[in-house]
């Protein structure tokens, strides 16, 4: 008998279903038990009859989005699915490559206030939204640069983020006026930090494939890279915008801060 699940792993899917095949092998062997929540956002492949003839053991909820209207709106429609007391959303693109992983995100978010964790982050954001790239800190494979086993960050990378629905429930669920895809995870990550709450970047390698999570078929061409481009930076406009009494952030203590400039030039 399989032990009460206190999570769920929450997906928004759009084909790509050899990437959600390669991310769902690599979860079966989570030690931590879990409930998976997938919404579909229209798929033209398999995708819909693999999740309806669905070959794992671990329960799963399968519902389909009324609307290819983007993937911040359908997380919201899928993490409502979930009645676990904490959600982790993941994106389908991800392979997880250590059996604990989910048990250490657990375990951060029980630390001291505690609010968000994830795999990748950074700890400064500048007063435009934009990260600080010597300051990201991540899990990804085959170099994790995250200390064991979890550093504070100004930002939590959507690429999975794990939190309790009761705080995700008081914040209001994701904003969805940042549109098609981009800044619900900044958005996210500052809602955490207004209220007082830790975000952390946990220890747990994992492999990303990478630019194949949203739920348009985006044609790499140079047009619609620009045409991404101008979806990222309106949506870091208006994230600026919405938190300007925060930005810039930075988790760092000034000793930090300067044994960080001293020693490897974190400015």
């Amino acid at each position: 008998m399989r032990a009460a699940s206190r999570v769920s792993l929450v997906m928004c899917v759009f084909n790509g279903l050899e990437d959600t095949r390669a991310c769902l092998e690599s979860l079966a062997g989570t030690t931590e038990p879990f409930r998976l929540v997938v919404m579909d956002n229209g798929s033209t492949d398999g995708t819909p009859g693999f999740f309806e003839r669905f070959p794992y053991e671990y329960p799963l909820t399968f519902a389909k989005s009324p609307a290819n209207d983007g993937v911040i709106a359908s997380l919201n429609r899928a993490w409502r699915l979930a009645d676990t007391e904490f959600l982790c959303f993941l994106h389908n693109d991800t392979e997880m490559l250590e059996p604990a992983w989910l048990t250490r995100l657990l375990a951060a978010l029980a630390e001291p206030d505690a609010g968000l964790a994830g795999l990748y982050g950074a700890k400064r954001l500048r007063a435009d939204g934009r990260m600080v790239g010597r300051t990201i800190v991540h899990s990804l494979s085959p170099r994790p640069t995250v200390r064991p086993p979890w550093e504070d960050v100004a930002f939590v990378d959507s690429v999975c983020m794990c939190l309790s629905r009761e705080l995700l429930d008081a914040i209001g669920g994701f904003d969805e006026g940042y549109g098609f895809y981009h800044g619900h995870d900044r958005d996210l990550s500052l809602a955490v930090l207004e209220r007082r709450r830790r975000c952390l970047v946990v220890h747990a390698p994992f492999r990303h494939h990478g630019g194949r999570t949203r739920t348009r078929d985006f044609a790499r061409d140079a047009a619609e890279e620009q045409r991404d481009l101008a979806l990222r930076n309106s949506a870091l406009a208006r994230f600026a915008e919405k938190y300007r009494r925060q930005l810039p952030c930075d988790v760092r203590s000034p000793r930090q801060r300067m044994r960080d400039w001293l020693g490897m030039g974190l400015a």
